[in-house]
């Protein structure tokens, strides 16, 4: 086999420019030299993965699979694996998505304990996967990119670290160092709801008491680890205010409205409060038509361990999760549906304080945000120690916060469930070719080419980045297949020996148009402010893909490498065709009739 030296030299010679004045077809002289490597010999590669969630981690499970000849570095900012899922500790923290369909298509949990899982059951779940596919060994934890930059000399990305290192004598602050790896492809994962965000409130850094933001949940009691209910023991005389009306308030306010001497919601816009998703199953099982959610029994998980059974259960909740896409588009009777039933089980839910239905149901279509769940919300709105509070906030004060309307609440600890920074623009630098900085060509909104890559960006892919969440559906089956892409167009590189891949400036226009094509169709595009749209009104949807979370998976499943340029190792095209032979040609006692087994003969089908 060559060496990594050997194999990028010429690195500088690229395609060439025009075949018939090249080479022999112009003189009839043979400059070239054949390939020190047989045809199905793996060239060396190396990947470097940031971000250890969802996307990190299925990242390393299918590099490892599928790559040979692999070197892989995963590198994670924070102290564990689990991204969302570790970082994320405020109360009532939990998957709105039901469990069964909130896991990966090939790593099935029959022992979820119950139909909607827990934040902390599935990090569990999560370690379960790094351990049963030993993945630890590859993932370097407290070690955040602060820089990448593309080198276009040799077609790798060179990427700068950030590593805590053990103090110096007599020092407690935490000390970090910095150092480079570079690798061939590169694939992030760092997901579009991970960079939180201080509201833009007057007077925030004034206030005396405790001021927490649901995404960093650190309350000073309990300790890092502990669950929530020992971070808010001491709260029972406490008058809290919790902002915000998205899918982090509404989960926060019921668990912690028992607990809690005053709770105060300051709400600013309207949302919708839906039953239960993929509800057919969950009245089945629980027998309860206003069931919320379901503890599995004993009886429930033996009968998950018959793998018959278990599919078909499965499919039948992942089928519910994607018949709901039919309902985001604008006008279909599903959508009127909706809008009639939600508006129905809202009203009944705020009867105890019927004027606050003028303040929280809109108008817009129902999931233009995202739609909530949120059980038990509208009831705790409805509590006597519960205050609503739908006039803007003018300022937050030494002791409370200020509303417009003149009023002044006393508090004695806010949370801010005010969301994240969803532009997409970077908080470290990211460099492509000819210097391009990501956060410059996202300036005005991102482009990508079906939300995996970016032109300028060669021999990057991108997993839950910018148009691939999705309003209904499952987002891993879409996270899964993004990986999938990102993998193949890796082996492609690696098979045909090439420099570098990179998507054509015109297939990210061709992209772009038809986002702006769909997304009027669809309720989306109404007016309504929320982080599909950057957190605007009106304007761009950015975040989702545009369709079907199938119709995601269909479009992603092959590849149209024609939307794509390259760059070669060697000006011969078919320079990968190596020395002539196979490795079994080369290697004494191999299988040199491989092509005759079950796994490699496509045996068709016998017409009846």
């Amino acid at each position: 086999m060559s060496s990594d030296s050997q194999e990028h030299k010429g690195t500088n010679l690229g395609p060439r420019t025009n075949d018939l004045t090249n080479g022999n077809e112009s003189n009839g002289s043979n400059t070239f030299t054949l390939g020190k490597f047989c045809i199905d010999e793996a060239r060396p590669i190396k990947v470097i993965v940031i971000g250890a969630g969802y996307s990190g981690i299925v990242a390393g499970i299918r590099f490892l699979q599928r790559v040979p000849n692999l070197t892989l570095n995963i590198y994670e900012a924070e102290r564990g694996i689990g991204g969302t899922w570790l970082v994320n500790k405020y109360p009532g923290l939990r998957c709105d998505i039901p469990s069964h369909s909130y896991q990966l298509t090939f790593e099935a949990n029959p022992n979820w304990s119950s139909f909607y899982a827990s934040g902390p059951e599935i990090l569990a779940y999560l370690e379960s996967i790094v351990d049963k596919y030993k993945l630890m060994p590859y993932i370097k934890l407290q070690h955040r990119m602060t820089k990448a930059r593309y080198s276009e000399p040799d077609g790798k990305w060179i990427i700068t670290i950030q590593r805590p290192v053990e103090p110096s004598p007599g020092e407690t602050a935490t000390q970090f160092e910095e150092f480079e790896d570079t690798c061939d492809v590169l694939l992030t994962g760092l997901g579009g709801l991970s960079r939180w965000n201080w509201p833009d409130i007057p007077g925030l850094k004034e206030f005396q008491g405790k001021m927490i933001h649901s995404a960093r949940w650190e309350t000073g009691e309990g300790g890092p680890d502990a669950a929530w209910e020992d971070t808010v023991k001491s709260w029972g005389d406490k008058r809290v205010g919790v902002i915000g009306v998205g899918s982090s308030a509404i989960q926060i306010v019921p668990a912690i409205q028992p607990k809690v001497a005053r709770l105060v919601n300051y709400v600013r816009g309207k949302t919708w409060i839906s039953s239960t998703f993929v509800r057919e199953p969950l009245v089945q099982l629980s027998g309860k038509e206003d069931a919320e959610n379901y503890d599995f029994t004993e009886e429930d998980k033996k009968r998950f361990q018959d793998p018959v059974y278990y599919k078909k259960f499965r499919r039948e909740v992942e089928s519910g999760l994607n018949d709901a896409h039919a309902a985001t588009i604008r006008g279909s009777p599903l959508q009127d549906i909706a809008k009639a039933a939600f508006k129905e089980i809202m009203v009944q839910r705020l009867a105890k304080k019927s004027w606050i239905a003028d303040h929280i149901i809109p108008n817009f279509g129902v999931a233009c945000r995202r739609l909530t769940p949120g059980p038990g919300y509208l009831e705790a709105l409805c509590e006597e120690n519960v205050d609503f509070v739908p006039s803007p906030i003018k300022a937050i004060t030494s002791t409370g916060i200020e509303t417009e309307d003149g009023d002044h609440k006393e508090l004695d600890v806010i949370v801010c469930a005010t969301g994240f920074d969803t532009s997409w623009r970077l908080p470290f630098t990211f460099i492509g070719r000819n210097g391009i900085d990501l956060s410059d060509k996202f300036a005005s909104h991102p482009r990508t080419y079906l939300s995996v890559a970016v032109d300028g960006f060669p021999n990057w892919f991108q997993a839950l980045g910018p148009n691939s969440a999705v309003g209904a559906g499952s987002l891993l089956l879409l996270m899964e297949r993004q990986v999938d892409y990102a993998v193949t167009a890796t082996l492609k590189l690696q098979r045909e020996r090439l420099k570098s891949i990179e998507v054509k400036s015109e297939a990210v226009d061709d992209f772009d148009e038809y986002l702006m094509s769909y997304f009027p169709t669809t309720v989306f595009g109404e007016k309504c402010r929320s982080w599909y749209k950057a957190g605007k009104e009106e304007g761009r949807v950015s975040a989702l893909w545009p369709g079907s979370t199938l119709h995601a998976t269909k479009a992603l499943k092959h590849p149209r490498w024609e939307d794509f340029n390259y760059e070669r190792l060697d000006p011969n095209r078919l320079h990968w065709l190596g020395n002539g032979n196979t490795v079994a040609d080369k290697t004494p006692g191999s299988d040199t009739t491989w092509y005759l087994s079950d796994e490699e003969i496509d045996y068709p089908p016998i017409p009846v």
